[in-house]
């Protein structure tokens, strides 16, 4: 088959004239297209096997190696790698933001954002999403902020920034930390740089469907010396020479094979975000053809997007069928979606007590977001599968 142009539309068949496959017609392919990829290679496997040989476990020149390669590759003047994701916003947390704190956080994101602010002793206080990006309403969060206020996190959604330019204006007129987190961003730009470069803090996951993966880990960046140096205590015990302990801190080390496939992977993940950025440019051309009722997630102006996750909305009062009816019948003609998220934060048990209003458009994009196959490898073919799955659904769908 031949490739087609990386802007360019992928050209699928009418709509087939079958019943819907979940009602006994015919699918528009038997075989699933997968929905994400491992993208594990030998060099991973081999990086794995020098540091089994060496000995040396535990984190050591390959996690030195992937902090000094990232703070690189994300304008930082910092890194460090740590257990996972999760570990990496509590230390971001810990070392921005006391106990008793009020954070601004989003209230349309992944829990890890939010419950870490509450495990630092901090209040957050749930801003809303912007309806065309998902990402966080800034507008918004500054009518939230009083006199407790001393932090935002935002969450930069699905891979793609956040207005980084806007968040910290408002950071500045009200003297707030900033936090971005950015796990499902790798690689993702704002205005020509890293985005490493912008806030106090930044954090990553190395988390198994990442776009850089390690199984388990992840990394803060920042560009404070002093920051830099709290964050490394707080990582290892507070300790700053063997059995010296300056401050209480935690055991939130990287291991060397996990340092060892994020260097392997690291290899190739320009060239694998430039295929997601190339898929992600076919659906949009599709969608913005098709006249379907289905919009995908807008980009921040002067963003370029890693493209975690292809999301699209499924507009209110289009279909005959609720979001999650609409992606079980997308997947019955052969393409797997997920839901990212089916519930707005503020919705969490978790969070009840913190809760004082349920902002609508985090509510909203809850019922409407559906996620669609997105990762390096897939092909032309996949790529028309999807979207003729797309037409044959919403068509019959169609209110």
């Amino acid at each position: 088959m031949t490739t087609a142009a990386p802007n360019a539309p992928v050209a699928v068949s009418a709509v087939s004239a079958d019943l819907l496959a979940i009602k006994g017609g015919t699918p528009v392919s038997k075989t699933p297209v997968p929905f994400m990829a491992a993208g594990l290679q030998q060099a991973d496997k081999d990086a794995v096997l020098k540091v089994l040989d060496s000995g040396m476990l535990r984190a050591h020149v390959k996690c030195a190696e992937l902090e000094e390669r990232w703070a690189k590759v994300t304008n930082a003047k910092h890194a460090m790698t740590c257990a996972n994701g999760t570990c990496a916003l509590q230390l971001a947390y810990e070392a921005t933001f006391d106990r008793g704190d009020d954070v601004l956080v989003p209230a349309w994101s992944y829990v890890a954002t939010v419950s870490m602010v509450v495990a630092r002793g901090g209040n957050p206080i749930f801003c809303d999403a912007n309806y065309a990006t998902g990402q966080v309403d800034l507008a918004d969060a500054e009518k939230r902020i009083t006199a407790k206020t001393r932090a935002i996190a935002v969450t930069h959604m699905y891979g793609c920034p956040v207005d980084i330019n806007a968040t910290l204006a408002l950071a500045k007129r009200h003297n707030l930390k900033v936090i971005f987190d950015a796990a499902q961003a790798h690689l993702a730009t704002y205005q020509g740089t890293g985005i490493g470069a912008f806030g106090d803090v930044v954090t990553y996951s190395l988390y198994a469907t990442k776009n850089l993966a390690t199984g388990e880990g992840g990394i803060v960046t920042c560009n404070d010396d002093g920051l830099a140096r709290q964050i490394k205590l707080l990582r290892s015990h507070g300790e700053t020479e063997k059995y010296l302990h300056e401050q209480v801190g935690y055991n939130y080390r990287l291991n060397d094979m996990a340092g060892a496939i994020g260097c392997s992977r690291l290899d190739r993940l320009e060239a694998e975000t430039n295929a997601r950025r190339a898929v992600a440019a076919k659906y949009d051309a599709f969608f913005k053809s098709a006249g379907l009722g289905i919009t995908p997630l807008a980009i921040t102006p002067g963003a370029v997007s890693a493209y975690h996750l292809y999301t699209v909305k499924l507009e209110d009062g289009r279909f005959s069928c609720s979001r999650d009816e609409f992606g079980k019948a997308v997947g019955a003609e052969g393409v797997p979606t997920a839901v990212h998220y089916p519930k707005c934060l503020t919705n969490q048990p978790a969070f009840s007590s913190f809760v004082k209003d349920h902002p609508s458009v985090s509510g909203r994009l809850a019922k409407e977001v559906l996620s669609l196959p997105m990762h390096q490898a897939l092909t032309d073919a996949n790529i028309a599968t999807v979207t003729e799955a797309m037409r044959k659904v919403a068509t019959a769908m169609k209110r």
